[in-house]
């Protein structure tokens, strides 16, 4: 069965903070992106070969909260779902939380399908199409 709420944990590293051992910002853009590609992979989507097929999704707009500091050697749990679904794109909301649950930060990105060799809008292939709907 689908889940509509994918977890992916991450350790923190040394290169993923400051000299302060706190996790810079930016990073956290990168955890989320590892999440929802993960969470594509187990749904048996993989961005290699749709590349290969001349599609590709791009993020067309990020709205991220920082609610709290990520610290070196924390494990985190990069939550991602599907909060909304057309034709041509989906948002994802996603969350980042610490080993005690709490919470860390939020995201909310909204991803556009292309045709990448062109740089061009499209609509979602009908079969990843199918594979969102069960799971959002």
């Amino acid at each position: 069965m689908l889940s509509p709420c994918h977890q992916y944990p991450v350790r923190v590293f040394y290169e993923d903070t400051d000299a302060g051992g706190i996790v810079y910002y930016a990073n956290y853009l990168k955890f989320f992106e590892r999440g929802r590609t993960e969470w594509l992979r187990e749904l048996g989507i993989n961005q290699s070969t749709l590349l290969e097929q001349n599609i590709g999704f791009v993020v067309s707009k990020v709205e991220m909260d920082n609610v709290a500091s990520a610290k070196l050697d924390d494990l985190l749990s990069v939550n991602t779902e599907i909060s909304h679904l057309k034709t041509a794109s989906l948002v994802f909301s996603q969350k980042i939380t610490n080993q005690h649950q709490q919470l860390l930060a939020t995201l909310i990105v909204r991803v556009a399908c292309i045709k990448s060799h062109e740089g061009k809008p499209c609509g979602i292939p009908k079969e990843l199409l199918g594979v969102f709907k069960r799971v959002s």
